[in-house]
């Protein structure tokens, strides 16, 4: 019974970016989101060969509370109107997308101010396993947790040669305890979400950290003892950043406690829509890549 969670946002970025723009409606819109998003998640599909699925969107990109803990969070990607920076060819296929799974009958959750890491990291820590949580981020390799069957599909190297990531494999990319990686992603920080870390820590003395310690706490208490097991300069960098330390495990961790409502969440066995499908499917031009998702789901 393997549930197969859906970071939306990064599959519909993936596609985008690695598809042919040249892909467009028979009005000339562009859709190669759409068709890779559909073609990535048919293949996906075939593969896992899940019987539980969720399509996770963000109800909020930039939630409150983490915002409230540190105001710069993904301060970075805020455009002049102080929304998310978004191509403007990505933006429009969205709905169109939203409406073709929910006429497919596809499982979709957004929750008020939540990311949807923290509806998969939910998920994940509730659902029994086996889970496959389908990314191109790195952030939720601390959910893989190898006992429940917990693992992540990571696509950042496209769909052909992704990876299935459990703790064996962050062992050996990173060189520490697989389970650690939350708190090796504390310390070391993420540009792309404009956390800094423990700043003047980099990947090499966060992995290091993470050998000797199992979370932050221990960290700091350790740099406030002049532990020697961290060196002077580790600690006296720990010490300075304290006030992140602080916020740190809140922040840059999925909140496992989001209230998600009563769902089915099975695959779906037959289209919720038959009609619209073949609306959208012929106003869009999107012909192979739905045959795709349906084949996929054994109704062709």
């Amino acid at each position: 019974m393997t549930l197969m969670l859906l970071d939306s946002a990064s599959l519909w970025y993936r596609a985008y970016f690695g598809m042919p723009d040249t892909l467009v409606s028979p009005s000339g819109l562009q859709v190669n989101a759409i068709r890779g998003y559909l073609d990535m998640t048919s293949k996906l599909i075939n593969l896992y060969k899940p019987n539980r699925i969720v399509a996770c969107l963000e109800g909020d990109w930039r939630p409150s509370w983490r915002v409230e803990l540190f105001p710069d969070y993904k301060m970075n990607r805020l455009d002049e109107s102080g929304e998310e920076e978004e191509p403007d060819t990505l933006s429009p296929q969205i709905p169109i997308l939203l409406d073709l799974l929910e006429a497919l009958g596809f499982p979709m959750l957004g929750v008020d101010d939540y990311e949807a890491d923290d509806l998969m990291a939910t998920f994940a820590v509730n659902q029994p396993g086996p889970v496959r949580i389908v990314t191109g981020d790195r952030d939720l390799f601390q959910l893989v947790d190898d006992k429940r069957d917990v693992k992540v599909v990571y696509l950042a190297k496209g769909i052909a040669n992704h990876d299935l990531v459990d703790l064996k494999w962050i062992e050996q990319k990173y060189e520490i305890p697989g389970e650690r990686y939350g708190l090796f992603a504390m310390i070391r920080g993420d540009a792309s979400d404009g956390l800094p870390g423990i700043k003047g820590i980099g990947e090499k003395g966060a992995a290091s950290i993470a050998k000797q310690f199992t979370n932050l706490h221990e960290v700091m208490k350790a740099a406030s003892n002049d532990d020697e097991r961290l060196t002077a300069n580790i600690r006296k960098k720990l010490l300075e950043n304290a006030e992140y330390a602080k916020i740190a495990p809140k922040l840059v961790g999925c909140a496992t406690d989001v209230s998600i409502p009563e769902m089915k969440i099975d695959l779906p066995n037959k289209p919720l829509d038959t009609q619209k499908i073949q609306d959208i499917k012929e106003e869009f031009g999107l012909g192979t890549s739905v045959d795709r998702i349906m084949n996929a789901l054994g109704w062709i």
